[in-house]
C-alpha cells in the first residue's frame, strides 16, 4: 500500500490547489483529450507482459484524462489505481473494480464524491486538492468497511466549520484523516458534536455551491475572451 501524506506533500498540495484551479478556468490543455483505451493500458501494463485482465497496479497519472472509463470492464483485478493530476470531473465507471485497495485521484476536477459503494476492498482513498465543496457527500463512502485512510485536504469543504468531527463521526471505520491519526478521545467527541456541526455544514455548502456557480460563469466567459483573442491572433 502506497505511503500516507507527510507535511511536505501537504503543503505541497495546498499549493498546487491554485495552479489546478486556473487550469479549469481557462480551459487549458497541455495537449488534447487522452482517453483511457485497451491502447493505452496495456501501454502502462509492462510489467505485467501487456496483460490487462490480470492487471493488478496501473498509473494513469499526468495524462490530462478528463474521463474514467473501460477499467469497469476490462480490470477487474486492479488493486492499486493512480488517476492523479489530470482533468477527471467526475467519479464514475470504476464500481465494479471489488478488489481496488488503494485509489489515487488527487489534483484533479471532481465536486462530488460518489459511485465508490462497489469497491468493497478499499483501503486508501485520496482525494486531495480538487473541488469538492459537498461535504455530505462522504456519507456515500459509509458502507466501504475496509476504508481506513481518507484524504481530503486542499478542497474547499476542509475549510468549513466541524469539517474533521463530521467527518469522522460520519465514517466511523476511518483510522487516518488527511494524515492525522484518529485518536478515541477525538473520535467520541466527533460522535457528540455530530448534529451541531450538520446545520452549519449545510449552510456552508450552500454559500459555496452559488460562490461555485458564479465562479463557473466567470470562467466560461474567460475562456471564451480567451478564444476570441487566439483567432484574432491567428487570423
Amino acid at each position: 500500500m502506497p505511503a500516507g501524506h507527510g507535511t511536505g506533500s501537504i503543503h505541497f498540495s495546498v499549493l498546487f490547489r491554485g495552479v489546478e484551479k486556473w487550469r479549469k478556468q481557462l480551459g487549458c490543455r497541455q495537449s488534447s483529450m487522452v482517453r483511457i483505451t485497451e491502447e493505452l493500458v496495456r501501454k502502462r501494463a509492462e510489467h505485467n507482459e501487456g496483460e490487462i485482465c490480470s492487471l493488478e497496479e496501473l498509473a494513469l497519472h499526468q495524462q490530462d484524462i478528463e474521463k474514467i472509463e473501460f477499467l469497469n470492464k476490462n480490470c477487474k483485478k486492479l488493486r492499486i489505481l493512480y488517476l492523479q493530476n489530470n482533468l477527471i470531473s467526475r467519479i464514475e465507471n470504476i464500481n465494479r473494480l471489488k478488489e481496488l485497495e488503494y485509489l489515487n485521484l488527487a489534483l484533479n476536477n471532481i465536486e462530488i464524491i460518489e459511485n465508490l459503494e462497489g469497491c468493497e476492498s478499499l483501503k486508501k482513498l485520496e482525494l486531495t486538492v480538487n473541488f469538492i465543496g459537498d461535504l455530505t457527500s462522504v456519507e456515500n463512502l459509509i458502507n466501504l468497511e475496509t476504508l481506513e485512510e481518507l484524504y481530503l485536504i486542499g478542497n474547499p469543504c476542509t475549510d468549513y466549520a466541524g469539517y474533521r468531527e463530521y467527518v469522522i463521526a460520519t465514517l466511523p471505520q476511518l483510522k487516518i484523516l488527511d494524515g492525522e491519526e484518529i485518536g478515541k478521545a477525538e473520535r467520541i467527541t466527533a460522535f457528540q458534536n455530530l448534529s451541531k456541526h450538520y446545520k452549519s455544514i449545510l449552510n456552508s455548502q450552500e454559500e459555496y455551491f452559488h460562490r461555485r456557480a458564479h465562479e463557473k460563469v466567470q470562467a466560461q466567459q474567460r475562456k471564451e475572451r480567451f478564444s476570441e483573442k487566439l483567432k484574432e491572433n491567428n487570423g
